[in-house]
């Protein structure tokens, strides 16, 4: 009998699909999960037939966080100073970075709950859709562990200090459309709109100007880390770069022409 993959993928369209396929575990992440992701991710930003990339779960949640029921947990007691932070440096932070540091735009279309790493899974994402059953839980303080993957660093850029220690301080579980109240979610849709509305934004990415999206994407994470005039230099020579592709002379002819552009994505 054929093994289920943990983590199914789909490419069409120009457009990357990374769905978590673990619904009796709430889509709990597993290692094989981990590393399977952080490779489509890598392979996605090489490969230019790949324009825009979508992360989604099936069942009835996104991601529950860390698999706690996994070997790591079984040897807790075994474990030497400094061996904690190597497995999240190399395990939680690694899978979070490769969804920031990847290329092409990255959409996560959430339902169900989306707790600790799960959450943080979803926030690093550039555009996150929410089904209006979703829910967001900053869940370490129920273990009483610090927030990891990165959590501390995306929040207060996304929500400022004090709505992020609310929520990393109670642990209570963020209704979507709170969420996006806060900023945390672009936009709430009906459960059965969810995947449509993830493949139509995914869709248009896809049949943008991919390498602008690419610069645009890293201009504006590493604007939350610089100063004005290094962001500023930034922005010059990314333009400058910009300019010498297909799709900028493309938007210019377009306009002069009065016309849609057909941006090839080079």
């Amino acid at each position: 009998m054929p093994v289920t993959p943990d983590v199914l993928h789909a490419r069409g369209d120009g457009v990357s699909w990374i769905t978590l396929n673990r619904p009796e575990a709430m889509n709990a992440v597993t290692w094989e999960q981990r590393e399977r992701i952080i490779g489509l991710l890598a392979s996605a930003s090489e490969d230019p037939a790949v324009r825009a990339v979508v992360l989604t779960a099936t069942g009835r949640g996104f991601c529950a966080g860390a698999d706690l029921r996994g070997p790591s947990a079984a040897t807790a007691g075994d474990r030497l100073p400094g061996d904690v932070a190597r497995m999240i440096r190399l395990g939680a932070q690694r899978l979070i970075g490769a969804v920031l540091d990847c290329e092409k735009p990255v959409i996560a279309a959430v339902s169900g709950t989306a707790a600790g790493i799960g959450a943080h899974l979803a926030f690093a994402c550039d555009l996150v859709l929410a089904s209006q059953d979703a829910r967001f839980v900053e869940v370490f303080v129920r273990r009483g562990l610090v927030p990891d993957g990165g959590g501390a660093y995306l929040l207060p850029r996304l929500i400022g200090p004090q709505r992020t220690k609310e929520l990393m301080f109670f642990g209570d579980a963020l209704p979507a459309h709170d969420a996006e109240r806060l900023g945390l979610v672009n936009r709430v849709v009906p459960p059965d709109a969810l995947e449509q509305t993830a493949r139509t934004w995914a869709n248009r990415l896809a049949s943008g100007p991919t390498r602008a999206l690419a610069l645009t994407k890293q201009l504006v994470n590493a604007s939350l880390d610089t100063d004005r005039a290094t962001s500023f230099a930034a922005e010059a020579w990314a333009q400058e770069i910009t300019m010498t592709t297909r799709d900028a002379a493309e938007g210019v002819t377009s306009f002069r022409e009065r016309r849609t552009p057909g941006f090839e994505g080079r």
